[in-house]
């Protein structure tokens, strides 16, 4: 009796451990040493769904089973999809966590190109259709995550057994912090951009001291000229807001109706102009004077006609979710708008108002502060990259007595897209040399110069363009 169920248990647990790719066949064994395809597809638990073409590699698309719950992992398994772009097994690997939806079409981030390496992109758990059926919310958090993330790179080191680089921009590059918080050396380091630091979510005054000195003075009176018109206007325009989504097919059962879908997207103009624009493009600004289309066209170029509607927010439900339970949200003053808004804005330009009542939220003070902690005091090789005029870069990472190895770095006149190629020469020749030394392709604490000149770095090319292309509809 007791045998019997001592070999029941041990079976149960080994279709257990297969299932979450804990256990390697016969199989898996046995193609160690063949095609790249079969290698990938001979991990327990990975699946190669398709390969695409992709000059100079090989794109494969996969999914991997993870476990619901990292800490319970008896409780059910789900299918998260990730993409690996191949340039070969002796060549470095780029772990790319974009915090959001995978991109199925082939891209290249800008450290896989400064390292010839290869790339492994992570869609983050909760988003579809990497998300567990029926779906625990309180499973989507950023320890979760990160378990993913460390089971996903053990995984791989088996086929790819050089240096890993962790990387993501804006809320991939938070996670990619997050993930070495709580696995510090699954990578030798980390290039985080643009990513946000709100450790208080209650204390934003830095969004507010942002938006009243970025740019020129001209640029920002003009900016809150138009934003003014679009209130001032809205008789007009938000019916025909209304309209437009109503011919669209979308509804606003979300955010609660068209008028209050309006208001948000007129509030976050000129926090996406800077997010996304240029001091140059100023100079497109549309005058108090411009037409009804004018000021819509506007609109709609910076925050999107459809942008709060039903439909659009639904693929970015996890994303708020996290903002309003660990990840916190920016708030600014908006009183030189009082008199023009129908709602309170701390009620309304809030996570909440984005996520369907029917998905619980209740907000943890205490992960953020965790994370800062971790960095201040513990972080080791990671780069953080910041443009000056984003406003998602008000409040940012910050280095302590604890940290070892690690810079931050901020790209002259950049917005939400700095990149390393940003900076200024001596500060990007800095990092890329630094990067290059944790991937082990130069000896660390090399001269920039003389480390850079004895690497070759691919060009810019097709894929580093679709990389940005998929990054800007990300951030």
């Amino acid at each position: 009796m007791r045998t019997t169920l001592r070999r029941l248990l041990t079976a149960g647990l080994l279709i257990s451990l297969l299932a979450l790719g804990l256990a390697q066949p016969a199989a898996a064994r046995q193609a160690a040493a063949g095609d790249i395809r079969d290698r990938l597809a001979a991990i327990p638990g990975m699946t190669v769904t398709e390969e695409k073409p992709a000059p100079g590699y090989r794109y494969f698309l996969l999914t991997y089973t993870q476990p619901v719950d990292h800490r319970r992992p008896w409780l059910g398994t789900f299918q998260q999809r990730l993409s690996v772009l191949h340039r070969g097994e002796d060549r470095p690997t780029v772990l790319y966590t974009n915090g959001y939806t995978l991109g199925t079409t082939p891209s290249r981030t800008e450290p896989t190109r400064l390292l010839d390496g290869n790339q492994v992109s992570v869609e983050y758990r909760f988003f579809t259709p990497s998300r567990p059926q029926p779906a625990d919310w309180s499973k989507a958090g950023i320890e979760q995550a990160a378990g993913d993330t460390h089971r996903i790179i053990t995984a791989l080191k088996g086929v790819y057994g050089q240096k890993w680089i962790s990387t993501g921009a804006s809320k991939g590059g938070m996670s990619s912090v997050y993930h070495r918080r709580f696995y510090p050396d699954d990578v030798a380091g980390t290039v985080a951009y643009v990513a946000p630091n709100d450790v208080n979510d209650r204390e934003d005054r830095a969004y507010t001291a942002f938006f009243a000195q970025v740019g020129s003075a001209q640029c920002r009176s003009a900016l809150e000229a138009a934003q003014r018109e679009l209130l001032v206007r809205r008789g007009t325009l938000e019916p025909r807001y209304a309209a437009d989504n109503a011919v669209a097919g979308n509804t606003f059962q979300t955010v609660g109706s068209a008028d209050r879908a309006y208001e948000l997207g007129v509030l976050d103009v000129v926090w996406a102009f800077w997010q996304y624009s240029t001091e140059a493009d100023c100079a497109a600004v549309p005058a108090a004077t411009a037409t009804d289309d004018q000021l819509y066209a506007w609109l709609d170029t910076h925050s999107g006609v459809t942008s709060n509607s039903d439909q659009a927010l639904a693929a970015y439900t996890a994303y708020y979710y996290q903002a309003g339970t660990q990840l916190g949200s920016p708030t600014f003053d908006v009183s030189r708008l009082r008199g023009l808004l129908h709602y309170d804005t701390k009620e309304l330009y809030a996570p909440r108002t984005y996520v369907p009542r029917s998905i619980p939220m209740r907000f943890d003070p205490g992960a953020m502060r965790d994370i800062d902690g971790w960095v201040r005091h513990s972080a080791r090789r990671i780069i953080f990259v910041y443009g000056q005029n984003d406003p998602w870069g008000a409040e940012r990472f910050t280095l302590g007595r604890g940290s070892a190895d690690s810079y931050v770095y901020t790209a002259p006149g950049a917005n939400h897209g700095a990149k390393i190629a940003s900076l200024v020469p001596d500060q990007s020749a800095a990092a890329t040399a630094e990067l290059l030394g944790w991937a082990g392709l130069a000896a660390d604490g090399a001269d920039a110069r003389s480390a850079l000149g004895a690497q070759r770095i691919p060009p810019f090319g097709d894929l580093d363009r679709a990389g940005l292309l998929l990054e800007h509809h990300r951030l």
